[in-house]
């Protein structure tokens, strides 16, 4: 006791009322009168009352048992008090507690194990302890009677003793025979005087019990059996009760201790307690004199009849068929009353004070004030609800006996009971009316959250802003308080103020890691008793309540227990139901309501645990049938929580033949119930184990009954406590095997369940935010794996390309491409493991996993298979390029050899430069010209001209009469198709039809205009020239496309002008690549142009050759003369990667998955506001993409052009700079130390550089190196002319200049469009939205995060010309009807097949604000592009129309 006492002295006052509730329910004594260790003032602890309650049951005079509860600080009882005078041999508390419950030391004694013959702290201590009688003949006492215990001796303790006498009804002393001097004999003469029954126990006498006087009993205790003292004491307590009764003598009631003087009050010196209890009692002043069953109407106005409304109306928009647009707009706009209404209801003086308050205090204070809040309701509310329950029990018990009665006298039975049911439910309404606590007024805060954030303004009168009253809610739970999860009442869950609270909670927090554990029990079956014994929680349901509904409440796990249980989450989060089949609430109760509570904290659970209280076997099966149809609909959408049951109030527990009974049973209940759900859910098991894992053994408890001995005064039985252990033990096993969720997927999870159940076909409806999550996740991390793989096939290509220009190979095969990619390829492989094995979503990601392996295997597989395409396509084109080069090689050559003739017979005229410059330009002209009339020059193209030339020919077309169209941009293909098969006439039937066929087209179109773009780069016209053949080819291709489409299974063909528009409209998107690539070719190979680029070049070695200049000198400015192309190319390309590289990391657009890019992509798009750039989008999304990379990549690079540039193409110059010096150093040794000629320094020079840069043997080949002997000269010509070629390149480098000197496939922009366009792009049957996987032919059902409007590529609805506003998500939840041939119901457009049964389009209403701006934004330019109207325009266009630009844009973070 001491070690109690100790504990008490150091605990708060939060502490100190935890610790003394808790030893209330144990059935313990409790410290009335606590003197200070220190000080020795005495202390009344008041507060740690506060939360106890008390039950009782006596007879009245009509001698039937009536119920009591009452709090313990509020009843008026009678009050024995015991002290004792000097040291007894005999234990005081051992002999009270024989009169309270002989089977429970309620008084800690010196016999009781642990005890010491010494105490420190609990001399002059009081415990005070109460008697509940039962209503039964057996109880000790007819009344509620409080027992107090003088610790030590009363002597010693006169301020104790004092109070107690004066308090008491009835005082019992125990002393020896006391002599006349001592202090006590006075003590005691003046209790016996007094009026008031004494009660005295002599330890020295064996006297039997006596009457000394009326009122005045003496008792011996030497040598006297306890159990005949104990039946003496009571008898004579029960006589002195009735005395003291007859003489109106004194009632105790607890708060009047504090009366007494010099007696320090917690609550009055405890500051925050006392504010807060102050506020409190303001708040129910304003209550008072209101009828209880009208307070809630008055005073939480948004949580009643509109709150209802507005629900029944959401579970009907969601439920409805949805044929009607104009229904569901009624709907909405009702919708949208009932929250304005509710916005402009009256705050309230009650509501008001009580978020001005919790907003202002400080945090303990506020914890108070919610505490005294509580208190008090439950004190203004209690008496009221025990006459209720009294009313609904009598009237229960009527309708039984009716119900028994009702094969006799049929008719008439038949009326009453009718009647009698009405009562009942009536008075089951009153109930529900005067159910006032805590929780109803934090649901009122959060409907008043939800109003103001409908209307989207701060509510008239709120004391602080709307967008804060999360924030005080996120505080409270932080502070142990529970949230209402799912409003019973209502049966719905107020989602927008439930995720407003997590979204708080997460800025308070972190981004925590929470495990749910979720707790499903029939009413008053022990939820709370066990919860509180494993968790230490009290939900917000007091005694008396029927309140119906899911509460959560947040437990922090200490750092001890996550490293003893090995945890992995920071938080448990304990969700628990409320008012399953509740007897008061039957007449509002369904079975399907209770399904939708148990499937949605089913499936938020990361472990359900299921509670059973006895073994009713109708009660079992409702139970059991409620949570396997929960775990089977857990089982169909791939959450897997895990589920214990535990088995309350079973006795026998110790025998094992019972309990392993018992498990059979049940195991053999839940399979039964599977079998019988599982037709119902159209899902295939045999077993409870075919739907979770579970095992009978582990995760069963049986536990013993909560009480040892019959209630009140039983104590708790050891073996509950037990049990407890046991189930915390086998929960932290559980638990230490799960990651359990982050808040925000919690978040996610909570409106992902409330959506799919609000449709009510919850399978096709849950939407798993939390698995798409983890899926984008997955799909970033497959990016990158991919940029990897990609990236070094690049700089493999690269080398690669430069040993084929160096002649150094002559084969490329895949076997090798392979080699060389297998370290990055075990290195992305192993980042790959690692992913699935360590990441948080683990368990999620494993149904990926085999799927993924093969996806990065095939990439691999195919990055080498095109790589190895591309390179041995060069291959095949080095000939033709050979020749060209060779030809130039000898043009240079003869132009460096004349030069050099003309430069001796100048020598004497070398000092002058007019003559030398004038001589040179003369001889450089007449050169050229020469050349030029020998080779003739290469020709300007014109693309578009020789492709109309073609047609013409093939197609007997007149250009004059031919006006083309962009295939592109056309808004619809109907003046394409020239017949219908099986159609009569001209028209589709069907607009659905129509808008297939179209998006069937755009899809034919697109694809071929894809794979034409790799026709026109794999011909490498940048090296080779343009050629007639390759338009050709092009059109051929093309032809083939189009025949072979019409040839397949379809019902049309096109006409003739849709082949020539998609040839020129492919060929004008060409046409500038073409053009460029055929620019550089002349550039690079045109004498003309070629050598007018080099005539200054030339000049300075004709210079040289004129001053003297060495051999050695003029080889060295030759070389690296060659170099300075090699060299550029290098340099251009080496940075075009890496800034390719850090584009794909820093470039927020570019970095993540296809979602993300998809969302930047509409950002921008809404910023330019153009409908044009909208329409690309829609019609040609890969096309859109491209652009939109482009404008990307130009955009970074020139913003961080001389931040990020310039500084690699510097690092690039010098890098490459060291390497040819490199090579000419370790030449020159090499031919120093070998006595080699210049022909072996040349081979070693050009041999070291083949792997770095276009440079061979053969670009020097012809030119003149006799008399090179001065190695060691030509090495330092090399470095200090290098300097300046690099000088040059670095001089010239700019925004303009960067990507013109980048072949078309080196690019930046190019590299990432080929990777990022390695993805899936199907388009939605319905919408036309692309799919957002991010990986090109995944496995799986295609999926957009959101859909858009129908209408906006020109669907509408059938047998009409209006354009569709209706969303996917929508439609598929309707019975309207689509036609592929044959007519389906879009609520099923998986029969229909095809591109249908590929998509998963989750039936809800999440229709993105984003699209419903544009709709609005451009909706005349949507009518005049289709030539038709949306449907309804006047009525959508009142919702939707009050999105602004900006709020569009920021949906797209809020959704995707």
């Amino acid at each position: 006791m001491d070690v109690q006492m100790a504990v008490f002295h150091c605990a708060d006052s939060f502490l100190k009322q935890l610790l003394v509730t808790k030893l209330s329910q144990c059935q313990y004594a409790l410290p009335l009168l606590v003197p200070d260790p220190f000080t020795q003032e005495i202390e009344f602890p008041l507060w740690t009352f506060r939360q106890i309650n008390k039950s009782w049951k006596m007879k009245d005079i009509k001698n039937e048992i009536i119920g009591q509860i009452q709090p313990v600080w509020k009843a008026e009882t009678p009050m024995v008090s015991f002290f004792r005078f000097d040291l007894l041999s005999s234990s005081k508390s051992q002999l009270m507690n024989s009169l309270i419950n002989e089977r429970h030391n309620t008084f800690f004694h010196r016999n009781c194990p642990g005890s010491s013959s010494t105490r420190v702290l609990m001399d002059g201590v009081v415990e005070i302890t109460w008697y509940c009688p039962s209503g039964k003949d057996t109880d000790k006492f007819a009344q509620c009677i409080v027992f107090c215990n003088l610790h030590g001796d009363a002597g010693d303790n006169e301020k104790q003793l004092q109070i107690l006498t004066e308090m008491a009804s009835v005082n019992v002393v125990i002393l020896p025979r006391l002599d006349q001097k001592d202090k006590s004999a006075a003590q005691m003469q003046n209790l016996y005087k007094d009026r008031k029954p004494l009660i005295c126990l002599f330890t020295e006498d064996k006297s039997r019990v006596t009457e000394m006087r009326n009122g005045k009993y003496k008792i011996g205790l030497k040598n006297r059996n306890q159990s005949d003292v104990s039946e003496e004491l009571i008898q004579a307590i029960n006589k002195c009760l009735s005395f003291s009764s007859s003489e109106s003598t004194s009632v105790f009631r607890l708060e009047d201790v504090s009366k007494h003087s010099n007696i320090r009050e917690d609550e009055d010196h405890d500051n925050d307690c006392r504010r807060g209890k102050k506020a409190a009692q303001q708040m129910m002043a304003l209550l008072k004199k209101k009828d209880l069953t009208e307070i809630k109407e008055s005073f939480l106005p948004c949580q009643g009849k509109l709150w209802h409304q507005w629900c029944e109306k959401n579970k009907e928009l969601h439920r409805s068929q949805g044929n009607e647009m104009d229904m569901e707009i009624k709907q909405k706009q009702d919708m949208k009353k009932f929250r304005e209404q509710q916005y402009k209801s009256d705050l309230g003086e009650f509501m008001k004070f009580f978020i001005t308050e919790i907003n202002s205090q400080s945090p303990n204070e506020k914890i108070f004030f919610l505490k005294w809040l509580a208190i008090l309701l439950d004190e203004y509310t209690s008496v009221d609800l025990s006459a209720l329950h009294y009313k609904y029990d009598e009237k229960w018990s009527n309708v039984l006996k009716l119900k028994e009665n009702n094969d006799r006298f049929e008719q008439q039975i038949a009326t009453n009971l009718t009647n009698e049911q009405m009562e009942l439910d009536k008075i089951s309404k009153e109930l529900q009316a005067a159910t006032f606590g805590l929780e109803h007024i934090l649901r009122e805060i959060g409907q008043i959250y939800e109003s103001c954030q409908s209307v989207n303004k701060n509510k008239e009168g709120l004391p602080c802003d709307s967008s804060s009253l999360a924030s005080l809610a996120a505080e409270m739970m932080i502070s142990g308080f529970p949230l209402e999860l799912m409003d019973g009442d209502a049966a719905h869950v107020p989602v927008v103020w439930v995720t407003a609270v997590l979204h708080e909670l997460i800025k308070k927090l972190g981004d925590q890691r929470v495990f749910v554990l979720s707790v499903l029990g029939i009413q008053s079956s022990g939820k709370s008793t066990m919860l509180n014994a494993m968790f230490g929680l009290q939900f917000a349901v007091s005694a008396g309540r029927c309140t119906r509904g899911a509460f959560m409440q947040l437990v922090r796990v200490s750092d001890e227990i996550k490293i003893k249980e090995q945890l992995k989450f920071d938080y448990i989060l304990v969700v628990d139901t409320e008012g399953l089949r509740a007897l008061e609430l039957s007449g509002r109760s369904t079975r399907h309501q209770d399904n939708e509570m148990a499937t949605f904290v089913v499936g938020l659970g990361n472990l359900t645990l299921i509670n059973i209280f006895g073994e009713n076997p109708s009660e079992l099966q409702d139970i059991l049938q409620i949570v396997v149809q929960a775990f089977m609909r857990m089982k169909k959408v791939r959450l897997n929580p895990s589920c214990m049951f535990v088995h309350q109030n079973v006795s026998e527990v110790t025998a094992g033949e019972k309990n392993m009974e018992g498990r059979r049973r049940l195991q053999a209940t839940l399979d039964e119930m599977t079998k019988l759900d599982a037709k119902d859910e159209v899902f295939d098991a045999e077993c409870f184990n075919d739907v979770i894992t579970f095992d009978i053994q582990k995760d069963v408890k049986y536990f013993a009954q909560l009480w040892e001995g019959s209630p009140p005064m039983a104590p708790p039985n050891p073996s509950y406590c037990e049990n407890i252990q046991d189930l915390k033990t086998t929960f932290f096993s559980h638990a230490s095997k799960s990651d359990g969720l982050q808040l925000t997927h919690l978040k996610s999870r909570i409106n992902d369940l409330w959506e799919a159940l609000l449709n009510e076909r919850f399978v096709f409806s849950f939407r798993n935010a939390l698995e798409i999550a983890t899926y984008q996740k997955l799909e970033t991390g497959y990016s990158k794996w991919s940029w990897s793989l990609r990236r070094t096939m690049l700089d493999i290509e690269n080398k690669l390309y430069i040993n084929i220009e160096n002649e150094t190979i002559n084969e490329v095969s895949e076997s090798d491409l392979q080699g060389k990619l297998e370290v990055k390829s075990r290195e992305v492989e192993n980042s790959l493991s690692e992913f699935f094995e360590k990441d948080k979503d683990k368990d999620i990601l494993i149904q990926w996993k085999a799927s993924f392996y093969i996806k990065i295997k095939d990439l691999q597989e195919n990055i080498v298979r095109e790589t190895t395409r591309k390179l041995n396509e060069i291959l095949q084109q080095r000939d033709m390029k050979k020749r060209i080069d060779a030809q130039r090689t000898r043009h240079e050559n003869d132009l460096l050899e004349k030069s050099k003739e003309l430069a001796i017979k100048l020598k004497d005229k070398a000092n002058d430069e007019t003559i030398l410059k004038k001589e040179f330009d003369t001889f450089w002209k007449d050169c050229v010209k020469k050349i030029t009339a020998e080779t003739p020059p290469i020709k300007d193209i014109n693309v578009i001209k020789d492709m109309k030339q073609l047609l013409s020919n093939y197609e007997s077309v007149s250009l004059n009469d031919w006006i083309s169209r962009d295939i592109f941009s056309v808004p619809c293909y109907s003046d394409y198709v020239q017949k219908l098969r099986g159609v009569t006439g001209h028209t589709v039937r069907s607009a659905k039809l129509k808008f297939e066929v179209e998006t069937q087209i755009r899809a034919l179109v697109n694809d071929i205009a894809q794979h034409a773009d790799k026709m026109i780069m794999s011909y490498n016209i940048s090296k080779t020239g343009y050629n007639k053949t390759y338009i050709q080819e092009l059109a051929d291709y093309i032809k083939a496309r189009v025949v072979d489409y019409e040839q397949g299974s379809r019902n049309f063909v096109f006409t003739k002008e849709f082949y020539m528009d998609l040839v020129m409209s492919i060929c004008k998107r060409e046409n500038k690549v073409i053009t460029d690539q055929h620019r550089r070719f002349r550039e690079a190979n045109d004498p003309v142009l070629y050598f007018k680029q080099k005539s200054k070049e030339y000049y300075s070695i004709f210079q040289k050759y004129c001053q003297g200049a060495t051999s050695a000198a003029i080889f060295g400015e030759i070389i690296c003369q060659k170099l300075k192309e090699p060299i550029q190319q290098s340099v251009y390309e080496d940075t075009a990667r890496d800034m390719t590289n850090e584009i794909h990391i820093n470039c927020d657009s570019l970095n993540g998955n296809r979602s993300k890019l998809e969302k930047h992509i509409l950002k921008i798009l809404a910023e330019q506001e153009n409908f044009d750039k909208y329409m690309n989008y829609f019609n040609n999304p890969r096309d859109h993409l491209k652009s939109f990379v482009r404008d990307e990549v130009n955009q970074y690079i020139t913003h961080k052009f001389e931040v990020s540039v310039r500084p690699k193409m510097e690092d690039n110059i010098k890098l490459l700079q060291q390497k040819i010096m490199e090579a000419a150093h370790r030449a020159t040794t090499l031919v120093n130390t070998t006595s080699g000629d210049v022909q072996k320094w040349l081979n070693d020079f050009t041999q070291q550089l083949s792997d770095v840069l276009i440079f061979s043997g053969k670009d020097l080949s012809g030119v003149s190196h006799e008399g090179v002997d001065d190695f060691n000269l030509l090495e330092d010509v090399i470095s200090k002319l290098l300097g300046s070629v690099s000088s040059e390149i670095h001089h010239k480098l700019s925004t303009e200049t960067f990507p013109e000197n980048l072949e078309h496939k080196d690019r930046p922009d190019e590299i990432l469009i080929d990777h990022l366009c390695q993805c899936c792009w199907v388009q939605c049957p319905f919408c036309a939205a692309t799919c957002t996987n991010t990986v090109e032919n995944h496995t799986g059902d295609h999926s957009v995060p959101f859909h858009r409007v129908d209408g906006l590529t020109g669907s509408c609805y059938d047998e009409t010309e209006c354009l569709s506003a209706d969303f996917c998500t929508n439609l598929v939840r309707t019975s309207k009807m689509l036609y592929t041939g044959q007519w389906f119901l879009c609520r099923e457009y998986r029969k229909a097949g095809n591109v249908y049964a590929q998509w998963n389009i989750t039936p809800d209403f999440s229709e993105l604000p984003y699209w419903k701006w544009f709709v609005c934004r451009f909706q005349e330019d949507l009518e005049n592009r289709f030539e038709k109207t949306f449907h309804m325009w006047d009525v959508i266009s009142y919702e939707w129309s009050r999105y602004s630009k900006e709020q569009a844009i920021e949906s797209l973070d809020t959704y995707i």
